[in-house]
């Protein structure tokens, strides 16, 4: 079930309190897993980011009732970082604005995050 399909959609509650302890153990396994990735050097970094915005876009359009050509997503993302993926697969106009909706926004945050760019 998608939270937008809850009952009390759009008026969620959480308990704080509950929530902390996990959150904070997620961020710390975030750090490091940002830390593993940065050893194994910024090809494999890139090659991360590249698939989970490809997944991120291919799950929200899921949810929008809309199915895109995993591919295709995965070439509109790669040319919008300026990524060298060898074949790229023409993309159509709905793929390729899902990823210049998705980039920006991922990428200004992953900048601010690592304090350096992605390509």
């Amino acid at each position: 079930m998608y939270v937008h399909e809850r009952k009390d959609w759009p008026r969620l509650t959480w308990d704080r309190e509950r929530l902390a302890e996990p959150l904070a153990a997620v961020r710390h396994q975030q750090g490091r897993l940002i830390g593993h990735m940065e050893a194994l050097g910024f090809s494999l970094c890139q090659e991360a980011v590249l698939q989970t915005l490809t997944s991120d876009v291919l799950k929200s359009s899921e949810i929008e009732g809309e199915k895109l050509d995993a591919e295709q997503v995965r070439s509109s993302i790669a040319r919008r970082l300026g990524m060298d993926i060898g074949a790229l697969r023409p993309a159509d106009r709905e793929n390729v604005r899902m990823a210049r909706i998705a980039v920006p926004k991922r990428a200004q945050r992953h900048d601010e995050d690592q304090g350096r760019g992605l390509a």
